[in-house]
């Protein structure tokens, strides 16, 4: 298990993957993607490099998210997230339909309210763990735009709308979630809390949003959404984004790296102890049918942005 430190946090928000250019290009790919890609991690090193300010502000909101734990200072009850989708869309399909974008707020009601239907899979080794985070989300507003652009790209084009894309709605209030093409392999990414309103929020790829009409296989069961809501919600990928990193979590076990597919359980780490890894967890990389909870310190620390000093203090 893994402590909650500081200064590793600092460490990990100065680390760079560095791989943008290589993965995101302006042209749609040919073939299904196999593999999950996640751009986060990638987009929060670009913001930190283009804004000295940034880590300073998300080591501040690190203290306070470990004192919002600690203090038990976290939102009561049930807190209730507007959520704005922002279609942008070349063709039909990509336009992709008011139920399919309500298939996705269902998912999220049903995951962070431990109410997904293989919540109870057998031989979870991580059971014990296992979390109701008790967050409802609404949708509030579909906003759709035309355009021509083959794909979006990371660097949140999408959210301005000088640029083509669609400006956020009351971003310190609702959850704006960008719908469109991204290419390059990502099938979405999220904005970590600390960073500028005007881009706040999530992007997912059309085709991997919800369960219904375009929703592709294996990323047709609308854990993209989950997994990315996680990330605004301050959770990092599993592994900490380097080989047996630090997520920050103290309940979830050390990856060595993301695992892909559906793992067979009793899959372990090749880290020290080598301990069983929690691959079912959605901020791993795995196929939407093999991901389904959350920890108790996830929770936790996604309440914590929420609290009266938290980042996302406005949600409440």
């Amino acid at each position: 298990m893994k402590n909650f430190l500081l200064s590793t946090t600092i460490l990990l928000l100065m680390v760079s993957c560095n791989n943008e250019e290589n993965t995101v290009t302006d042209s749609p790919e040919a073939n299904a993607i196999a593999h999950r890609g996640c751009a986060s991690h990638d987009v929060l090193d670009r913001q930190l490099k283009e804004d000295p300010t940034l880590s300073g502000r998300m080591a501040e909101i690190e203290l306070k998210t470990k004192n919002a734990i600690t203090q038990g200072r976290i939102v009561n009850g049930v807190l209730e997230i507007p959520v704005v989708f922002n279609v942008l869309y070349r063709t039909s399909s990509e336009n992709i339909s008011d139920a399919q974008l309500q298939s996705q707020i269902d998912v999220l009601n049903k995951d962070f309210n431990a109410q997904n239907s293989d919540f109870n899979t057998a031989n979870n080794p991580y059971s014990d763990v296992r979390a109701n985070v008790g967050i409802r989300f609404v949708l509030d507003a579909v906003n759709r735009k035309s355009t021509n652009k083959s794909s979006w790209g990371t660097r949140d084009v999408m959210k301005k709308s000088k640029r083509g894309g669609i400006d956020p709605t009351s971003p310190t209030t609702k959850l704006n979630i960008w719908v469109c093409t991204i290419g390059g392999g990502i099938l979405g990414y999220a904005q970590f809390p600390g960073g500028s309103s005007a881009t706040d929020g999530v992007v997912l790829d059309s085709k991997y949003t919800g369960t219904t009409g375009t929703a592709t296989y294996p990323f047709n069961l609308g854990r993209t959404a989950t997994h990315e809501v996680g990330h605004w919600m301050n959770l990092r990928h599993i592994w900490g984004d380097t080989t047996c990193g630090n997520d920050l979590v103290n309940d979830t076990p050390t990856h060595n790296t993301a695992n892909y597919g559906v793992p067979a359980v009793g899959h372990r780490s090749t880290c020290s102890g080598t301990p069983l890894e929690m691959y079912m967890n959605y901020m791993d990389y795995t196929d939407d049918r093999g991901m389904y909870m959350f920890s108790n310190d996830q929770k936790d620390r996604m309440l914590a942005v929420f609290s009266p000093s938290g980042p996302r203090a406005s949600f409440r």
